[in-house]
């Protein structure tokens, strides 16, 4: 439905879009995730026609776009902070795009009934945005967006300025609604939960660049950067260098790796998520293979997960999560002495990725 080539922009001498490529097929969810000021909401303006490019081109529904005017690309938009006409209740507000294209009024307030059901805001179409919650504004922001039958759908960080729990209940209303009405949908969000609950497929944008892209359990385990790696959810960063064919860091710990990137002295630098490490309480005698003594300076509960700071015998820092249960069961404490193993982890060795 969607094809973005080569997308480049700049604002004076600041590159804030550079070659970015992806594609949204039918009835998919795509994300552009990364950290705020990396371009994500750009791209999304230019693909909706509301910034133009200075290279590449956008392609909808197999047609050229680049240079088609936002009002015939039939596309739905939703802003962050709503955009709402304050003047105006709820119901013309939805009615709003419908009016300009001059369909018939009778149809209109069909469509606008259907709408503040399917949005679950029936029976508050006389009211106005200001007596409505951050929650309704939104969906009346969603609905005036999807009167017009769009085929797809952008949303600029479209739960950005609701309260967490408010946030929760709306992505999963936003999914069920898209799937039930076919839509393609492109959002834009800096909210990696955000993005690995609602997208079939995430792309990852850093100052400008596409960095990765692919489902949300590829770009999770097996993150293409160092930049991924460390975004993408909680981990470790542990430094090291390649030995025999293995990425050693230190105090024991080594990490299997193949091809001929890994060259023997090659400085590495290794990405391990936190429930990735292995803790077991220490016994006598040495340390089994793969495992490395460490020490807990601090232990920390939080709900179900126990959150463990470790110091590795080199001194370089360790943080493991594992269930409150299984803290008890080792008897771990602060300033307990433990061995530590990894089950898995991600290393890069300089522009290679083991």
């Amino acid at each position: 439905m969607i094809s973005a080539q080569n997308l480049t922009k700049s604002f004076g001498p600041n590159l804030i879009v550079d070659d970015v490529t992806f594609e949204a097929a039918d009835g998919e969810v795509l994300a552009l995730l990364g950290p705020s000021g990396g371009g994500k909401s750009t791209v999304l303006r230019i693909v909706a026609g509301l910034e133009v490019p200075d290279k590449g081109t956008v392609v909808i529904r197999g047609a050229d776009a680049t240079n088609i005017k936002i009002q015939e690309r039939g596309l739905g938009f939703v802003f962050q902070h709503y955009a709402l006409f304050k003047h105006m209740t709820v119901r013309d507000n939805i009615a709003f795009g419908l009016e300009i294209k001059k369909v018939p009024k009778r149809e209109i307030d069909g469509r606008v009934e259907e709408l503040l059901e399917l949005v679950q805001l029936k029976g508050l179409g006389p009211r106005y945005p200001a007596q409505l919650s951050g929650g309704q504004r939104q969906r009346v922001a969603l609905a005036r967006a999807l009167a017009p039958k769009p085929s797809i759908l952008l949303l600029d960080e479209p739960f950005g300025a609701l309260d967490a729990k408010v946030r929760l209940e709306l992505r999963s209303w936003l999914r069920s609604l898209q799937k039930s009405q076919g839509i393609t949908c492109v959002f834009v969000t800096h909210d990696q939960e955000e993005a690995m609950e609602l997208a079939d497929r995430v792309v990852i944008i850093h100052r400008g660049k596409v960095e990765q892209i692919g489902t949300p359990e590829a770009v999770y385990d097996r993150p293409a950067t160092p930049f991924v790696a460390s975004f993408i959810g909680s981990s470790n960063i542990l430094r090291g260098v390649v030995q025999r064919g293995k990425a050693e860091l230190g105090a024991s710990l080594s990490v299997e790796g193949s091809g001929a990137s890994l060259q023997d002295g090659a400085d590495v630098k290794a990405f391990i998520r936190h429930h990735q490490v292995e803790v077991v309480a220490i016994a006598e005698g040495p340390a089994p293979d793969g495992f490395s003594n460490a020490r807990v300076r601090r232990v920390t509960r939080v709900g179900w997960v126990a959150k463990l700071d470790l110091e590795l015998a080199d001194g370089q820092s360790l943080v493991a999560e594992l269930p409150k249960e299984r803290l008890d069961e080792l008897g771990i404490s602060d300033g307990s002495d433990v061995r530590v193993s990894l089950r898995n982890a991600t290393v890069f060795v300089e522009d290679y990725v083991i």
